[in-house]
């Protein structure tokens, strides 16, 4: 069990919303240093979805995070380096919404090969979609959602351990 853990989207989330951002406070008109989800999961798990929806330079800013286990900020006459000691759990989906076998995981995914080496584990689920099966799971009888989830990629990212 982890300590604590954050929750976030990959489409709903910018790389500052990820590692930290400077934001002036509204009562003092300071600037301050606000963590983003990886900072707040220190010494837990990130939990990442749709991480295959992140835009390409989102993406970019967890390399250090991955490498380091720091954020590094330098905005505004700000500079520091944040713990962001943090497991990251990271959910993705095929890139044509089912996986084809012929192809690569790479490939399937769409994410770079250098970000995917960061991972420790990856695990690739498979639900062969059957309608008799399906409705007998889920107790409802709508085709049109039935199969619809067929692949699901998840990777992980322990966190070291101390020395």
């Amino acid at each position: 069990m982890a300590p604590r853990a954050v929750y976030t989207t990959g489409k709903g989330s910018s790389g500052v919303g990820l590692t930290a951002a400077v934001v002036r406070d509204k009562d003092t008109g300071e600037l301050t240093l606000e963590g983003g989800a990886l900072v707040l999961a220190d010494m837990g798990i990130c939990c990442i979805d749709e991480f295959d929806k992140m835009d390409e330079a989102d993406r970019a800013c967890i390399h250090e995070v991955m490498e380091q286990e720091t954020v590094s900020i330098a905005k505004a006459g700000i500079t520091a380096a944040l713990n962001a000691r943090t497991a990251i759990l990271a959910a993705a989906n095929p890139l044509y919404g089912s996986f084809k076998k012929e192809l690569s995981l790479h490939a399937n995914i769409n994410l770079p090969a250098a970000l995917m080496s960061r991972f420790d584990l990856i695990f690739l689920l498979r639900d062969k979609p059957n309608r008799f099966i399906d409705l007998s799971l889920i107790h409802i009888s709508e085709p049109t959602r039935l199969g619809m989830i067929s692949y699901a990629v998840f990777c992980l990212k322990k966190k070291k351990k101390k020395k």
